[in-house]
């Protein structure tokens, strides 16, 4: 498994933040059933930049707390079986892993969501990290239905780990 994570913000996170995220990555994918070794690339930026990857991807110029940009399009979430027929398109030449797509944290929205909802900034920079992994597992959570999902899958991977609020 390659997780890679680059820490491009000013403001210094005061915690292994690095085992929290492969913590979580792993978990993730281990409650997902992936049978593949994965790659995820991880950045940990300001809400400066993070605002300006919304606007540019999203259209939506305002910070937010994380983003997700998954490589694979899953014909339902985590379905992986099929992907191993599109070998060129969704795994690394040089590794064989399976390439899943990139996270991108804001660690300014790590600090204040903390405060805000009264749990640690451990718990929430794992949860950012466990959203995120299911975005890139192909969750979403447009209709009412597939957020419920989404919340309760992300608890799971959560409480696996004991990040508790």
């Amino acid at each position: 498994m390659t997780i890679q994570i680059e820490y491009e913000a000013e403001k210094k996170l005061d915690f292994d933040y690095e085992s929290i995220i492969r913590n979580v990555v792993e978990e993730a994918l281990d409650y997902e059933k992936c049978p593949y070794e994965a790659e995820v690339n991880v950045i940990l930026t300001d809400n400066e930049a993070i605002q300006e990857i919304n606007r540019d991807h999203r259209q939506i110029d305002r910070p937010t707390d994380v983003l997700s940009f998954p490589m694979i399009d899953y014909e339902s979430p985590s379905q992986f079986d099929r992907l191993e027929d599109y070998v060129e398109d969704y795994f690394n030449p040089e590794t064989g892993e399976l390439v899943l797509g990139d996270i991108v944290v804001s660690v300014d929205k790590v600090e204040e969501q903390a405060e805000k909802y009264g749990h640690s900034q451990e718990r929430e920079l794992a949860f950012l990290v466990a959203h995120s992994m299911l975005h890139l597992c192909g969750y979403d959570h447009m209709e009412e239905e597939e957020r419920l999902e989404m919340e309760r899958k992300q608890e799971e991977i959560l409480e696996r780990k004991g990040y508790r609020r």
